[in-house]
């Protein structure tokens, strides 16, 4: 599968390196160019690349993961989406400096103001609840399974993103759809920053 990336800090790099463990070839790309991701890159090995943006977002599926502020530019002027899958891996902070603010976004779960700005897209919630040291460890451990949430409106696109991320490890919790289910999962919601293991039946 190709995987694209939009970011490329903690969270991109993690998930980047779980999925070339498993053959998956990775697209990184951040707003400073595809040189500054060089030393990245050759550490991630020969299923990496550096790419622009355009590039990444042709991916099967990318991965969104931009401070708050940056996302409508982050995603600005990309190719037409076509059906193919954003992973919305943002937390809607307006700052974090110097004091954490969530950004008011009305009515809307950060998810669906997200998808407002990728039409065309099929926008599924995951990784945003989890700390990026837990994304970046091994999911697997003695008591369980690291619990990853998930939210989207399309169950097709939920259970693909649920496929590779079970493969990774993780054991994934399906919430329903980005309103309902993005709620729960994003800042200020009782699953934000939930570091949950799922034993698995013996």
């Amino acid at each position: 599968m190709n995987i694209g990336t939009i970011g490329a800090g903690t969270v991109a790099q993690a998930v980047a390196r779980h999925a070339i463990a498993y053959g998956h070839h990775v697209t990184l790309s951040n707003r400073r160019g595809p040189a500054s991701l060089e030393t990245v890159v050759r550490e991630l090995g020969p299923l990496a690349s550096a790419g622009t943006a355009q590039e990444a977002a042709r991916a099967e599926i990318v991965l969104l993961a931009v401070g708050w502020p940056d996302v409508p530019a982050a995603v600005e002027g990309l190719p037409d989406w076509n059906g193919r899958i954003v992973i919305d891996a943002t937390n809607h902070f307006a700052a974090l400096s110097p004091r954490p603010e969530i950004a008011d976004l009305g009515d809307l779960t950060g998810s669906e103001y997200v998808a407002s700005l990728v039409p065309g897209a099929r926008v599924v919630k995951a990784f945003n609840a989890l700390f990026g040291a837990y994304i970046a460890a091994d999911p697997r451990h003695e008591a369980g399974r690291q619990l990853l949430f998930l939210a989207g409106d399309d169950t097709d696109a939920v259970q693909q993103v649920a496929a590779l991320t079970e493969e990774f490890g993780f054991a994934t919790a399906a919430l329903g759809g980005l309103r309902d289910g993005g709620r729960l999962m994003q800042l200020g919601g009782p699953l934000s920053g939930l570091h949950a293991l799922k034993q698995d039946s013996a």
